[in-house]
C-alpha cells in the first residue's frame, strides 16, 4: 500500500498542473486573440495615405478690410505732437485728402479640399466669411485666387472655385453613415498657420449636434486646431467623411475633442450650392417641440416619439389643415423620433414636393398632404419684417461684460447682417472666463447648445445648468470667425 501510494501520489499533482497550464494557455490565447487582431488591423503607417490625399488639400488665406475699430482708438487733442503718430499707427498713413492711404486689413488662415478637377473647393463658411480676397495655396506650391460660389452658415459650409489650365488633384466624398466609432481617421490641414500637417486618430462619437438643427458632427480625437477649419477628415480609403469645423477646448488648443461636419450633410449642401449658389431647404411652416413621457401619457400616446406642433404659421402646414397640438409621427414614409430628426428630414426633402405627414390628433392618426415651402424665403421675409431692437447696455455676467449684437456693432466689427450673439466688452482678470482664454471682441453665440442673443438668454441657460446640478455652462465662442467651445464655471 505504501509503495502504491508512493508510486501513485506524485502522478495526480502532475496531471493537475498540466491541466492548469493548459487552461491558462487557453484563456491567455482567447484574451490575446482580439488584441492580436486589433494590432493586425491597425495601420503600420499613414504615410501612403497622406501622400495620396495631400495634393488635394489646400491652405486658404483670406484678406478683409477693417471698416472700423471697436473702441475708436485713443482720442488726442487736435494739434498734439503725437496726433500724427497715433493716426498712422491705427489708421495707416494719410493721403493727400487726409484719408488713410491703406485701410487696415486683417488676414486669416484656414484649410479646404478640392472635390473636382475643374477647381471646386470645400471649406468652412467661417473661414471665408466677410473676406475681400481669398487666396488658395496647393501642396505643390501653386497659388490661385478663388471666387466664392455660395455659403451655408447653418452648417458652416462654403464652396469656392479656382481656375487653372491643367486638371487639379481632388479627393472623393465618402459615406459617413458607414463609419463606425473606433474607426481610424486622419485630419489634414493648416493648423495654426504652420502649413500642411497630418494628424491621426479614431472616431470617438457620431451624430453630435452642436449649434443647429441641421448638425451631424463626427467627433474625433485626431488633433484639430485653429487653422484646420475647413479641412478634410479622411477614412482609411482616402475618402472625405467630414469637414473639420470646431474643437472643444478650454484654451483654444486641441485636447482630443474635435468635430467634423459629416459628409452626409456636406454633400447635400455642396450639391445645392453648385446648382443654385445657395441652399434650398424644405419648410413645413410649424414650430415644434420634443415630447416628454408625461406629455405622451397626457394625450394618450404609447411612447414619447414624434414632434409636437406648438404653432402653425401662414404656410404649407396651415394650408394642409395642421393644428397646434398635433403630434407629427411620420414624415414622407419615415418615422419621426424627435424634432431634430424632423427638421433635418424636412430640410433634405426639397422644395415644392408633396409629402404625406402622419399626425396624431384627439386619439387617432390622420394623414395630411403638405406641399413643402422654402425655408430660406421664410427666414428672409421674417428678418425684413422684424424691426431692429433698441441696443441693450452692456451688463456683467460670469465675469464678462457683454452686449447683444445689433446693426451698429455688426458694422463696427465687420460682421455679416445675420450674425447674432453677445459681444464680450470686458473680462474680469481673475475670472474663469479670463483663465479660459475669452477676450474682448469675442462673440458668444450659444450656451448649452442653444442660441443666445440677449443677456437674459445666457442667464437662463446658466440657471438651467445650476438647477440640473452642473458646475459649468458650455458656451460657443467665435473669434475672427473661428468657433470653439468653452466650459465656464458657475461656482
Amino acid at each position: 500500500m505504501m509503495s502504491h501510494a508512493a508510486n501513485s501520489g506524485p502522478v495526480r499533482p502532475g496531471m493537475a498542473q498540466v491541466l492548469r497550464v493548459l487552461a491558462l494557455a487557453l484563456i491567455f490565447g482567447l484574451a490575446v486573440a482580439p488584441l492580436a487582431q486589433a494590432q493586425q488591423n491597425r495601420p503600420e503607417s499613414f504615410a501612403d495615405l497622406a501622400e495620396r490625399v495631400s495634393p488635394a488639400v489646400v491652405n486658404i488665406t483670406t484678406t478683409t478690410t477693417v471698416a472700423a475699430r471697436l473702441d475708436g482708438g485713443p482720442r488726442l487733442p487736435e494739434g498734439s505732437p503725437f496726433e500724427d503718430f497715433f493716426r498712422d499707427f491705427f489708421e495707416g498713413p494719410q493721403g493727400p485728402q487726409g484719408r488713410p492711404e491703406r485701410p487696415p486689413r486683417n488676414q486669416a488662415l484656414g484649410s479646404g479640399f478640392v472635390i473636382s478637377d475643374d477647381g471646386y473647393i470645400v471649406t468652412n463658411n467661417h473661414v471665408i466669411e466677410g473676406a475681400d480676397e481669398i487666396r488658395i495655396e496647393f501642396f505643390s506650391g501653386l497659388e490661385l485666387d478663388a471666387e466664392l460660389v455660395g455659403t451655408d452658415p447653418a452648417t458652416d459650409i462654403a464652396l469656392l472655385k479656382v481656375s487653372h489650365d491643367a486638371p487639379l488633384p481632388h479627393v472623393p466624398w465618402g459615406n459617413a453613415e458607414a463609419a463606425r466609432v473606433g474607426d481610424w481617421v486622419i485630419a489634414v490641414g493648416n493648423p495654426l498657420g504652420q502649413g500642411f500637417s497630418v494628424s491621426a486618430g479614431i472616431i470617438s462619437a457620431r451624430g453630435r449636434a452642436l449649434q443647429g438643427n441641421f448638425d451631424d458632427y463626427i467627433q474625433t480625437d485626431a488633433a484639430i486646431n485653429r487653422g484646420n477649419s475647413g479641412g478634410p477628415l479622411f477614412n482609411m480609403d482616402g475618402e472625405v467623411i467630414g469637414v473639420n469645423t470646431a474643437i472643444l477646448s478650454p484654451r483654444g488648443g486641441s485636447i482630443g475633442i474635435g468635430f467634423a461636419m459629416s459628409s452626409t450633410v456636406a454633400t447635400n449642401v455642396v450639391d445645392q450650392l453648385l446648382q443654385f449658389g445657395s441652399t434650398r431647404r424644405g419648410w413645413l411652416g410649424v414650430r415644434i417641440q420634443d415630447l416628454t413621457e408625461e406629455m405622451a401619457e397626457a394625450i394618450g400616446l404609447d411612447s414619447a416619439s414624434g414632434a409636437m406642433v406648438t404653432d402653425v404659421m401662414d404656410g404649407p402646414s396651415q394650408a394642409a389643415g395642421m393644428q397646434a397640438g398635433d403630434v407629427i409621427l411620420r414624415f414622407d414614409d419615415g418615422a419621426v423620433r424627435d424634432t431634430r430628426m424632423l427638421v433635418r428630414r424636412v430640410g433634405d426633402a426639397g422644395v415644392g414636393r408633396d409629402v404625406d405627414v402622419v399626425i396624431y390628433r384627439n386619439g387617432e392618426e390622420l394623414t395630411l398632404r403638405v406641399t413643402l415651402g422654402q425655408r430660406e424665403l421664410f427666414e428672409a421675409a421674417a428678418q425684413r419684417s422684424e424691426p431692429e431692437p433698441e441696443a441693450e447696455e452692456p451688463s456683467t455676467l460670469l465675469g464678462m461684460t457683454l452686449q447683444p449684437l445689433n446693426d451698429s456693432l455688426r458694422a463696427e466689427l465687420d460682421l455679416p447682417a445675420t450674425a447674432s450673439g453677445l459681444l464680450v466688452r470686458a473680462v474680469e482678470p481673475d475670472s474663469d472666463a479670463a483663465q479660459k482664454g475669452i477676450a474682448v471682441g469675442d462673440v458668444i453665440t450659444e450656451a448649452n447648445q442653444q442660441p443666445v442673443t440677449t443677456l437674459a438668454d445666457l442667464d437662463a441657460r446658466a440657471e438651467e445648468a445650476r438647477e440640473a446640478g452642473r458646475r459649468s455652462v458650455l458656451v460657443l465662442v467665435r473669434r475672427d470667425g473661428d468657433p470653439r467651445f468653452v466650459a465656464l464655471s458657475l461656482e
